[in-house]
């Protein structure tokens, strides 16, 4: 599984393990933002936090770029 990194070589995105949104998620969010729709209505139609979408918005969140790719052996 080839999987994207930072510059450090650790897991960013989607790819990271702890991720709950997928890269065209955060996109997503991101764009609903831009034209217009609250926090509060991103965070319930994606069912996060309100803060989370606050933090993905102003790019404090996820904002990391792809530095390399890896392959990972035995994930899922």
């Amino acid at each position: 599984m080839r999987v994207a990194v930072n510059e450090a070589g650790l897991r960013i995105g989607e790819d990271h393990p702890n991720a709950k949104l997928t890269d065209h998620e955060v996109e997503l969010i991101r764009s609903l933002h831009e034209s217009g729709m609250g926090y509060q209505a991103i965070a319930d139609k994606f069912d996060i936090n309100k803060s989370a979408v606050a933090k993905i918005c102003r790019y404090e969140r996820r904002a990391q770029y792809v530095a390399d790719y890896k392959i990972v052996r035995g994930a899922v």
